[in-house]
């Protein structure tokens, strides 16, 4: 059986998570630069590095979306 592709809604949703996820990732990036309380800084590094797991998910999927 060939390779299966993910349906024009599903690349679109696809794309609007990893947007809101690289968004995401990259107000926590910055916040940490200005946060002095160690606990709130542990919580945004933790974001930080769930938010990169999940856009490396989200982007294997990239190959199975449609192009038009």
């Amino acid at each position: 059986m060939g390779q299966e592709n993910l349906a024009f809604h599903e690349t679109m949703d696809t794309h609007e998570l990893l947007n809101l996820k690289t968004v995401a990732l990259l107000k926590a990036k910055m916040m940490q630069g200005i946060v002095f309380d160690q606990d709130l800084r542990a919580m945004l590094e933790k974001n930080v590095q769930t938010s990169v797991m999940d856009i490396k998910q989200l982007q294997r999927l990239y190959p199975y979306s449609k192009s038009q």
